[in-house]
């Protein structure tokens, strides 16, 4: 992959091949950091997983950084005024399916209480590509309307092992004091720790890095965060 030119001065900065502890591997991230806007830190995790394995599962971050959530509530009429109380920016049945089936997706996340999901189901196509299908495993399927749109607001994200066993989450920006985004690093760790599959062996965690948007990303002690 070609890279910027300002990437690769970033590069000369450190030294990519030595792993931090979890505050200075911020602070570094932090300095090579080169973009016009508040680039957002991700944090990668490498897992031992083999191929009959998955990780996946929500968590909530303790420290937000993210402005307000757009929150999409498919639900019948008696479920309605709790979506609303709960702090639901739309609230619908049909009506919002049909909307989005015309190319309509202004919202950040769907919630849809079970008996709506053989209809949003006909959604698959549009909303799974886009990370926005309404699922069981992650919570957005449930009659709590109340318990979930809490724990969204909160901070509440999806995490997910892919293909190669990696995890990337977005944990913070640059622009965010460096102990508030360790302390969300660290609660992620600890929760896909938590998740370890039970036939897995071995080490689970392989290795943790950290980047910003733009940089180039910096590795992290696993023990010191494990």
């Amino acid at each position: 992959m070609k890279r910027g030119k300002k990437y690769l001065e970033s590069l000369k900065k450190y030294d990519p091949s030595v792993a931090y502890a979890l505050a200075p591997a911020l602070d570094m991230v932090k300095t090579l950091a080169f973009a016009k806007f508040d680039e957002a830190i991700d944090v990668s995790v490498k897992l031992n997983l083999k191929k009959s394995q998955s990780v996946r599962d929500t968590v909530v971050l303790p420290n937000q950084f993210r402005g307000e959530k757009r929150i999409l509530v498919f639900c019948k009429a008696e479920k309605e005024k709790e979506a609303q109380e709960s702090g639901a920016t739309y609230i619908g049945a049909q009506d919002l399916i049909d909307k989005i089936k015309e190319g309509w997706l202004d919202f950040d996340v769907a919630v849809a209480t079970p008996d709506m999901m053989k209809d949003v189901g006909k959604l698959g196509m549009i909303l799974g590509r886009r990370g926005l299908m309404p699922n069981p495993k992650t919570g957005t399927v449930t009659f709590d309307l109340k318990g979930a749109l809490s724990e969204l607001k909160k901070g509440r994200v999806e995490f997910r092992a892919d293909k190669t066993g990696v995890i990337h989450l977005t944990v913070g920006k640059v622009s965010m004091d460096t102990g508030k985004v360790a302390e969300n690093i660290r609660t992620v760790v600890a929760e896909i720790k938590r998740k370890r599959p039970i036939d897995a062996k071995g080490e689970f965690i392989n290795t943790v890095s950290v980047s910003s948007t733009m940089g180039p990303g910096v590795w992290v002690t696993i023990k010191d965060e494990e």
